[in-house]
């Protein structure tokens, strides 16, 4: 039986919005293109009309959250510290799109507004680390930059996958104030 046609106001972000929301709860292998038009009471061919495959919709999320996390990383300001648990709150506010971006098994690795967007919020981070370091090397500041990098994602997704939930390292009631202790622990000099 055909839908009974088009009545959200804007079905391409109603779509995206629901893909976050099933990885977050259910994972990536969850979402298909038929799945969302079933959960927004669209024929199965509407999602198809925004992004073409699943691929397609993937990587609008994937730009999705690489513009907030832009956005988040650059109003934390230029303080490491806050710019790294400006990385985890994300990790933590929007975890259908964390699960995503940095998943290029499942993006269009050719788009290249998913590039723009990825060097967007790589400078926002990179932004905080130069300045604990101004005066290194370029090979110290790239090290410098993958150390911290590594740093916030390792420990976003360790809260993302649950593994801090039984940890003794800290209390994992409170991510950011865990991230703030970890942080201030480790010298990027």
């Amino acid at each position: 039986m055909a839908k009974s046609g088009y009545h959200h106001g804007d079905l391409r972000a109603t779509i995206l919005a629901a893909a976050a929301e099933q990885i977050a709860a259910e994972g990536l292998d969850a979402v298909s293109l038929r799945g969302l038009a079933r959960r927004a009471d669209v024929s199965h061919a509407a999602p198809a009309h925004h992004f073409g495959d699943r691929a397609g919709l993937l990587t609008e999320l994937a730009i999705e959250g690489f513009g907030l996390l832009a956005a988040q990383l650059a109003a934390a300001g230029g303080d490491f510290r806050e710019v790294a648990v400006a990385y985890i709150r994300f990790a933590r506010e929007y975890p259908g799109h964390f699960d995503v971006m940095f998943r290029r098994d499942v993006l269009r690795a050719d788009d290249q507004r998913l590039a723009d967007a990825r060097t967007a919020a790589g400078d926002a981070l990179r932004s905080g680390v130069a300045l604990q370091q101004p005066d290194g090397t370029p090979e110290h500041q790239r090290s410098t930059r993958l150390a911290a990098w590594s740093l916030v994602h390792g420990f976003a997704s360790l809260w993302r996958e649950g593994a801090l939930g039984d940890s003794s390292l800290g209390n994992p009631s409170d991510p950011e104030a865990m991230a703030r202790n970890m942080i201030a622990t480790v010298a990027f000099e």
